[in-house]
């Protein structure tokens, strides 16, 4: 209806008119938002891409097994501590999180290392599932085997592969056992066997959930 369309569009054009100032601000504000959004993407661009130059120095200590340089740098160059306290949101901190992880563990840190390693996330399939398995091993030595278990379990099950899945459903089958559930240490085992055939842990793992299964029938 013509006139009922002219009739909404003069209501919009006098409600405009007598909140100019409400509707400029608005405006105003939403170009502040959209703004500040893209500032903080820019600012996070340029801060990751200087954390990952000043990281280098430190992942070449780590590949050199020079553990304590890797973490808290030599004096002139950052370790990757420095660069989770001074770059922390970007993707450099997240990895550096994952190398602490590792060197706390290696030393026996496992608490700290099991800090670090639950703030990496990653989507690559190989070093995420690497991460869970490394938690896993922490909450491992530290007993606490409930968070052990949950962790092997993540480590197997995110994106199985013929490559590590059968590593991983092995530490699990280790972790249900120490917890005294034979049942579910088995069922580790037979996943191994039933769908890794050509794994290097196939071997392993039957003659363990023969021995698991002798257990359990006593």
């Amino acid at each position: 209806n013509p006139e009922a369309i002219a009739d909404r569009l003069g209501r919009g054009e006098t409600f405009l008119k007598e909140n100019t100032k409400i509707v400029g601000g608005a405006i105003a504000l939403l170009i502040l938002v959209i703004a500040g959004i893209l500032g903080f993407q820019i600012h996070k661009a340029n801060q990751n891409e200087a954390a990952q130059g000043e990281m280098f120095q430190a992942v070449y200590y780590f590949e050199q097994d020079s553990l304590d340089y890797a973490l808290a740098g030599d004096g002139v160059q950052p370790g990757f501590l420095d660069i989770i306290d001074e770059y922390g949101g970007t993707d450099a901190a997240n990895l550096a999180h994952f190398y602490v992880g590792s060197i706390y563990l290696s030393q026996g840190e496992f608490q700290s290392a099991a800090d670090h390693l639950e703030e990496f996330s990653s989507s690559d399939f190989l070093v995420q599932a690497h991460a869970y398995a490394l938690t896993g091993d922490a909450y491992l030595e530290l007993g606490q085997l409930d968070d052990a278990i949950g962790y092997y379990q993540d480590a197997a099950g995110y994106k199985p592969n013929k490559f590590f899945t059968p590593k991983y459903l092995s530490k699990l089958a280790i972790a249900y056992e120490a917890a005294g559930d034979l049942g579910g240490a088995i069922d580790a085992y037979e996943e191994i066997e039933e769908n890794y055939p050509d794994a290097y842990e196939y071997s392993e793992a039957r003659k363990q959930k023969a021995r698991l299964e002798g257990l359990a029938s006593n």
